[in-house]
């Protein structure tokens, strides 16, 4: 048997635990063809480069596999007639990953950091910020004299 990982884009008005049954729903069909599953992942509500289906945004699920190519078929047909599954992309590996996925890594990093991104221990207070142009900068000097010139003349038709 060929390993295999599945990522797929469902519907954005799914609830997260849908998903997540979309996902068991499409491993069991995975079982029954004789494939077996060694990870599945839930990425989240994730949005589009572009718009699919009218949807500007989708749920994400990864799965890796170790099936033969018949089950794998199975699956891909049957997601591609799923009302709720917008797109499917299978990828043949030669080994699986140990661990969380790329995806999953870079997620679990941007929760570290915090909200906002992580700014260190800035001291906001006495740094110079220089001229803005917004505060006062003292007085200008009196205003230059106007020179007369000519009023402009009323177009001609």
């Amino acid at each position: 048997m060929a390993l295999y990982e599945h990522v797929f884009i469902a519907r954005q008005d799914l609830s997260n635990t849908q998903v997540e049954g979309l996902v068991e729903h499409f491993s069991q069909i995975l079982q029954d063809n004789g494939g077996s599953v060694k990870d599945t992942e839930y990425w989240g509500l994730r949005t589009l480069a572009y718009k699919i289906n009218k949807n500007r945004k989708g749920h994400y699920g990864f799965v890796r596999t170790d099936s033969p190519a018949d089950a794998v078929k199975e699956m891909e047909r049957l997601m591609g007639l799923h009302d709720d599954i917008m797109r499917v992309m299978t990828v043949k590996v030669d080994a699986h990953e140990e661990g969380p996925s790329a995806v999953m890594q870079a997620k679990n990093s941007r929760d570290d950091r915090g909200r906002g991104g992580y700014r260190g221990d800035r001291d906001r207070g006495d740094r110079d910020r220089g001229d803005r142009g917004d505060r006062d900068r003292g007085d200008r000097g009196p205003r230059p004299e106007r020179s007369e010139a000519p009023a402009a003349k009323p177009a001609e038709n």
